[in-house]
């Protein structure tokens, strides 16, 4: 159980070096599920302690957490990282690779919301690329359903707003 425990922990640690954006708690485990490396609560504890031991940082986002590696977490794997084998990591990074897109488009995009001092709800949603903020936009709603519709619609329709924007604007 110790050994799965340590294995998964270094999995985590090497996916997320290996990425320039958060992933989500679900990415993660979908990856090391579908391989059969190990279960479910395994992977929570792993997660878990990781946080706790600040080798990865945990950001919640409207019922998602997204998860960083930290500098402790790149020095933890650089000196205990050969302890996962070389299959395993060239399995992590086909997986990467093949999904790069679709992993960081479920990030670059997050919309979230919150309530306002006056009752009100604000749906802040953004598109993020790299390191950069290519939109930032909040919308005051008078009810949470309409603020919970805008955050749920900004992935299918960030694009098209975002380029009606620029026309608009530019």
């Amino acid at each position: 159980m110790a050994e799965t425990l340590t294995l998964s922990k270094l999995i985590v640690l090497y996916m997320l070096d290996r990425v320039s954006f958060p992933m989500s708690n679900a990415q993660i485990s979908e990856f090391i599920l579908e391989k059969e490396y190990t279960d479910y609560f395994t992977i929570q504890t792993a997660l878990s302690e990781l946080v706790e031991a600040r080798f990865i940082r945990l950001k919640s986002v409207r019922n998602t957490s997204l998860y960083t590696i930290t500098k402790e977490g790149q020095n933890t794997l650089s000196y205990f990282g050969k302890k996962i084998s070389s299959q395993i990591r060239e399995e992590i990074d086909a997986f990467l690779a093949e999904h790069s897109y679709e992993l960081r488009n479920d990030i670059s995009m997050p919309a979230d919301y919150y309530e306002t001092s006056s009752g009100e709800y604000a749906a802040r949603c953004r598109v993020l690329e790299k390191n950069s903020v290519l939109i930032d936009l909040t919308l005051t709603v008078p009810v949470r359903e309409q603020a919970e519709a805008i955050c749920g619609h900004w992935r299918d329709k960030s694009q098209e707003i975002y380029a009606s924007l620029m026309k608009a604007l530019l």
